[in-house]
């Protein structure tokens, strides 16, 4: 043997275990008595290939998403999530059975509501976990919340199931990808009915593997259509007075879209043939101006497009354009089919006028008043219509004492989990603090799964054991929410990847809504002028702005 081989053989086998430790710490974020009894290693290309759902991909794309995928081994009878939870990542059964369901009386309130709503919904509030026994069972754990024990559902769920009915899923389904995907919390109980084998995607993966096959997209999609589209448009008011036979049928016809962010959906002055509802995410309406585009309104999930274009025959062109502002998800109706509707159910007409109606003076007046459009332009542009909780301050009243940034650093162990700056609209400041998006770009790439949802209502944290400090989730942040802290240390030789060994140690630091205290987050509780608030939307936003105005 060579001298100077074995050392090198010694190295690659600590390498290879660290590699394979940091592999389960990225699938292993909570504790050893969540249920599952063995993770995968990190699987090869070769590996993956080997199970139907990955048969379809060329092997550098699945080194690609490999870090993204594990397969896991459940022991019976455990939680893997629960109803009203944030997942990010969807399951594929392999071995054993899946018991999804609904407990009898909840969400029922939630369940007959309409889709069709003008404003996003969110959920309001979580069960408390019912007995400490229960929650060693949970991996992803139940969401908590001390001032609420009501679980509110989304009226778009990933699973249309009655409360108190049960069902079972086998060998080669999948569940949990459309809350996933879509940033919904999950609507339905997940528990393993007998031993487990399950594979576990991540969202990146999920959403890179439905960018690179129409197959798995069709799966996806068809699932979808089996699951909730029916009971979506059941619920939605333009539908609801149609029988189920027809609306079965409209199912199997309309397209789904998915759109990646700034796709255009429809361009202004093309031929318009169709009527869209937003599933997920949000959409941007602008029309030309001189030579640029003014934004004149956007819409959110639930909200539909193209009533104009369909009721009145001279408007044989989009009159504006509409965009995806992140990942969303369409449903999308030809208008062909819809004026089958329209002559088979004449009560449907009224509707689509009502819809036409609010488009039109919406685009109007918006169109007419600059600041309007100019303030939807600054919303979308700075990410208000994402953020779940944004932490805003009122400039006229703040003395610059920086309370609210040491009240920070005192909850987090010395460390600001934000900055005092940021962008200004008229006297308010949107600080460079986490807002906690519906949909987290920042969760995307992460080599170690450090960042995370914290299944906590829409709280994302950084765990600092497992953080590497790759600034992955910071260059991925579009709102400079996150901040790389010099630990003033450095990693060891034996570090992985080799590429940190003898580099600077550095953590990523965010905000996270201080969700392990008792009260509520820090900077606004110790605010002394009382100019610091977090606001959910950009109606909150608007709100917040003319009140403090008026002040």
């Amino acid at each position: 043997m060579a001298a100077g081989q074995p050392g090198r053989q010694i190295m690659a086998e600590k390498t290879l275990f660290r590699l394979s430790v940091q592999h389960q710490d990225r699938w292993s974020t909570f504790d050893a008595d969540s249920g599952i009894v063995s993770l995968s290693e990190k699987l090869s290309a070769e590996q993956l290939r080997r199970y139907e759902i990955f048969k379809d991909y060329r092997e550098p794309f699945l080194e690609r998403i490999s870090p993204d995928v594990t397969v896991a081994s459940w022991k019976k009878g455990s939680v893997l999530f629960e109803e009203g939870s944030y997942i990010d990542l969807a399951f594929f059964v392999l071995e054993g059975e899946v018991e999804l369901s609904l407990k009898a009386g909840q969400g029922q309130a939630e369940a007959s509501r309409p889709i069709l709503e003008t404003q996003p919904t969110k959920p309001v509030g979580w069960q408390e976990a019912d007995t400490a026994a229960a929650e060693k069972t949970v991996y992803f754990t139940k969401t908590q919340f001390q001032k609420s024990n009501q679980i509110a559902f989304l009226s778009s769920l990933d699973i249309d199931l009655p409360p108190g009915d049960v069902m079972r899923l086998g060998k080669g389904e999948f569940f949990g990808e459309i809350g996933a995907l879509n940033g919904w919390p999950q609507s339905v109980t997940a528990q393993t009915a007998s031993d487990c084998l399950l594979i576990q995607i991540r969202i990146p993966a999920l959403r890179r593997m439905k960018e690179k096959s129409e197959v798995f997209k069709d799966r996806i999609d068809s699932i979808y259509r089996k699951r909730s589209l029916f009971r979506q448009l059941k619920e939605s008011p333009l539908f609801s007075s149609c029988p189920d036979t027809f609306l079965v049928g409209l199912s199997k016809k309309v397209e789904l879209v998915s759109c990646r962010p700034d796709d255009v959906v429809v361009a202004e002055g093309t031929p318009a043939d169709s009527l869209y509802l937003v599933r997920s995410g949000f959409v941007k309406i602008s029309r030309r101006l001189g030579e640029g585009q003014q934004v004149l309104s956007y819409l959110s999930k639930g909200m539909s497009f193209g009533e104009p274009e369909l009721l009145f025959e001279e408007l044989e062109d989009w009159a504006c354009s509409y965009s995806s502002v992140g990942y969303s998800e369409l449903v999308k109706f030809s208008f062909s089919d819809l004026r089958r509707v329209v002559q088979a159910h004449p009560e449907v007409e009224s509707g689509l006028w009502e819809q036409a109606a609010a488009r039109i003076k919406q685009s109007g007046g918006s169109g007419r008043d600059l600041h309007k459009s100019e303030f939807i332009q600054f919303a979308l542009e700075k990410g208000l219509v994402e953020g779940n909780s944004v932490l805003v301050i009122d400039l006229n009243d703040c003395t610059r004492c920086d309370d609210c940034v040491r009240a920070c650093a005192d909850t987090h162990g010395g460390r600001p989990r934000f900055v005092r700056e940021g962008d200004r609209y008229a006297n308010l400041l949107i600080t460079k603090a986490c807002y906690h998006c519906q949909d987290p770009v920042c969760l995307i790439g992460c080599p170690t799964g450090a960042i995370r949802r914290a299944n906590v209502g829409e709280v994302v944290e950084i765990r600092d054991d497992i953080c590497i400090g790759c600034s992955n989730c910071a260059d991925n942040c579009p709102y400079d929410a996150i901040v790389m802290h010099d630990t003033r240390s450095r990693w060891g030789d034996d570090a992985v990847p080799k590429s940190l060994r003898g580099q600077e140690r550095l953590l990523a630091s965010k905000c996270d809504l201080c969700y392990t205290s008792a009260s509520d987050p820090a900077c606004v509780r110790n605010c002394p002028q009382g100019c610091a608030h977090r606001v959910g939307s950009i109606e909150e936003f608007r709100q917040l702005l003319d009140e403090r105005q008026r002040v």
